[in-house]
C-alpha cells in the first residue's frame, strides 16, 4: 500500500509555494504535463503557469516536465514555451526517466519530488524512485471515458493519500 500512497496532497499546483518547497530541502520538483499543469490538449502555459514557475525559481526550486505523453512533440512545445527542462514518452511508473532527470539536474533523491494526478504513473513512479510525491486532483475529467474508469480505481489510494501531510 505505501508505494500508491503520497507523502503530500494538494488541491492543485498553485498550492505549492517555492516557500515551502524549499522549506523542506526540494530543489527539483518533477511535474506531470497534462490534468497536473494544465487540462488535456492546451497547448502552451499561460502567465498564471509562468508566475507559478517563477516563484520556484526565486525559491531556488527546478521545475521539470516529466509527461508520459508518447508524442515528443507535446511536451517538447510546451516545456519550451514555459522554459523548462523535460522529458517525454517519460514511461512513468517506470524509475529511469526519474534518475536521468535528477543526473541531469545535480540534485539527489532527497532534493527531489514529483507532482501529478495519478496514482498509478505519478506517485508509484516517484515512491519507487525514492522521491517525494506529492498528488493534485486532476484538473478535468471531461473528454475521455478511460479517466474515469481509471481515477475509480484511484479512489482508495487517495483517500489513504489524504491522511499525509499537506505543503
Amino acid at each position: 500500500m505505501a508505494w500508491f500512497r503520497a507523502r503530500f496532497t494538494a488541491h492543485d499546483i498553485y498550492e505549492l509555494s517555492g516557500a515551502a518547497l524549499e522549506g523542506r530541502g526540494i530543489r527539483l520538483l518533477l511535474a506531470d504535463l497534462d490534468n497536473t499543469l494544465v487540462p488535456y490538449g492546451v497547448p502552451l502555459p499561460d502567465e498564471r503557469l509562468k508566475a507559478w514557475r517563477d516563484d520556484l525559481r526565486a525559491h531556488g526550486v527546478t521545475l521539470f516536465v516529466l509527461s508520459n505523453n508518447r508524442h515528443e512533440n507535446r511536451p517538447r512545445i510546451f516545456s519550451e514555451a514555459l522554459e523548462v527542462p523535460y522529458i517525454g514518452h517519460a514511461g512513468k511508473p517506470k524509475t529511469p526517466s526519474f534518475y536521468r532527470a535528477m543526473e541531469r539536474m545535480g540534485v539527489t533523491k532527497e532534493q527531489t519530488a514529483i507532482v501529478g494526478d495519478q496514482v498509478f504513473t505519478d506517485v508509484l513512479g516517484g515512491n519507487r524512485a525514492g522521491v517525494s510525491a506529492i498528488l493534485v486532483e486532476p484538473i478535468r475529467l471531461a473528454g475521455n471515458p478511460g479517466r474515469y474508469l481509471r481515477y475509480a480505481v484511484e479512489v482508495p489510494f487517495r483517500l489513504l493519500s489524504r491522511r499525509g501531510e499537506r505543503l
